[in-house]
């Protein structure tokens, strides 16, 4: 087996891995680092329970070699809560029951992340549209699509504060 030598920032620090030349992202994510906040869902990329971002652009994890992540950072759901206090959009989940058994749930905040890093103030349509790649069995997505468009003001009042916002 072909391994190989790469480097990934996963929130923030710098891992250097070797892996096999067919090691999913998603695989190296969870088993080589820890990060099983990124769930193996559907393993097709028709679920979206794997998403995170490379280089600011959500992606699906379960389909993207690691390999060709290499010198790429990388966020994953871990990285929103900051010092023990939750982003907006994991308080927004909460309080507007977007979740129930919450294995869709890394997927949905990571591409609502990716959503608001590209639009403050998305419409109702424009969550939806966004969301499409990201399926949940469990809540309907009308909750899912009140807490993205609750955390986007929450998120816009705290810029417009200077508070954290969307760290």
């Amino acid at each position: 087996m072909t391994t190989h030598d790469i480097t990934l920032t996963v929130n923030g620090t710098a891992h250097d891995l070797t892996v096999e030349s067919r090691t999913l992202l998603v695989h190296a994510l969870r088993d080589d680092l820890g990060h099983t906040g990124t769930n193996v869902g559907c393993e097709t990329s028709m679920c979206g329970a794997c998403t995170v971002l490379v280089d600011d652009e959500a992606v699906k994890s379960c389909t993207l070699l690691a390999v060709a992540c290499d010198g790429s950072e990388v966020q994953t759901v871990e990285s929103l809560v900051d010092g023990g206090e939750l982003h907006p959009l994991q308080e927004a989940f909460a309080q507007e029951h977007g979740l129930q058994c919450g294995f869709c749930t890394p997927g949905m905040l990571m591409t609502s992340l990716d959503l608001l890093a590209h639009d403050s103030d998305p419409s109702r349509e424009e969550i939806r549209e966004a969301l499409e790649g990201n399926l949940c069995r469990c809540t309907g997505y009308q909750n899912i699509v009140n807490a993205v468009e609750s955390a986007a003001q929450t998120m816009r009042a705290a810029t417009d504060g200077g508070d954290r916002g969307g760290d």
